[in-house]
């Protein structure tokens, strides 16, 4: 009997790579991975908390201040105590106005809680001594002559009484016009609140941007208000003007009279007050 050897199949084995293939064929799989779950695209899953955050912060500044300062009244009210004032003082106090707001409500916000903590003033201490302030303006805006008296004067009067108010002007842009006519103890009040309700580990890069955003956005609000006010004085008419002032003269005094009664309320301990 003869034997016959069997054969050995040979399969293909894996293919040796040379070393310099196998190194860039590695090096091209650690840049996979690193594009597909690597930190390159941690800040892009940042981005959605980051503009919530931003969003949130502006909104809730700028929706509180808003209706607090009021742009278009407080622009009405200062063109009211500038009767005679020209095209060029109107436009000087409106960015004078804006950019005393802008400090105070930043400082407000950012060392108000401080600064009133240091002298030992309260809420209510601040909304009483704001409110008679406001009251005070408000009834003085009621007395004021109308613009129409003004009318009566001579020339010569008229030029002395444009004189007297680019004199006075300067003195007059923190107090009245910032203080308390855009600005007041009420505006003041709720930018303090609302900086004492940052987080607990303090403000991030993304909630001052906010802050700053809202103000800057508010203060140019309160320019354009200031600075084309005279444009709504020539649509309201004279006679519309001066009911107009009239009326917003009042509401300053009850506003001014509710402040003030709420922080006396506060400090003597009425229940129920609103």
């Amino acid at each position: 009997m003869t034997w016959i050897k069997p054969t050995r199949i040979m399969r293909p084995g894996p293919r040796i790579q040379p070393s310099a293939t196998r190194g860039r064929a590695s090096h091209l799989h650690c840049l996979r991975g690193m594009v597909r779950t690597g930190p390159a695209r941690a800040p892009l899953r940042l981005l959605p908390a980051m503009w919530n955050d931003f969003s949130h912060t502006f909104l809730v500044i700028f929706t509180s201040l808003l209706p607090v300062i009021n742009p278009p009244g407080a622009a009405l009210l200062v063109l009211g105590l500038l009767p005679d004032a020209t095209v060029a003082q109107r436009a000087r106090v409106a960015r004078a106005v804006a950019f005393n707001s802008l400090v105070m409500l930043a400082a407000s916000i950012g060392i108000g809680a401080y600064v009133l903590s240091f002298f030992g003033i309260s809420i209510p201490v601040l909304r009483l001594a704001g409110g008679l302030v406001i009251a005070a303006t408000g009834w003085r805006l009621l007395q004021a002559p109308a613009q129409s008296e003004h009318g009566t004067l001579a020339g010569a009067a008229q030029a002395e009484a444009r004189e007297d108010v680019d004199a006075t002007l300067e003195s007059q842009l923190f107090y009245p016009f910032t203080l308390p006519l855009t600005v007041g103890p009420g505006s003041i009040a709720v930018a303090i609140a609302v900086g004492t309700s940052s987080p607990a580990e303090g403000p991030e890069t993304v909630h001052v941007a906010a802050a700053a955003s809202a103000l800057v956005a508010l203060c140019v609000l309160i320019y354009l208000c200031m600075r084309y006010a005279g444009r709504l004085q020539s649509l309201l008419g004279r006679t519309g003007t001066q009911v107009v002032l009239r009326l917003l003269a009042f509401v300053l005094l009850c506003i001014g009279v509710q402040i003030g009664w709420l922080g006396l309320s506060e400090l003597l301990g009425l229940p129920g007050v609103h």
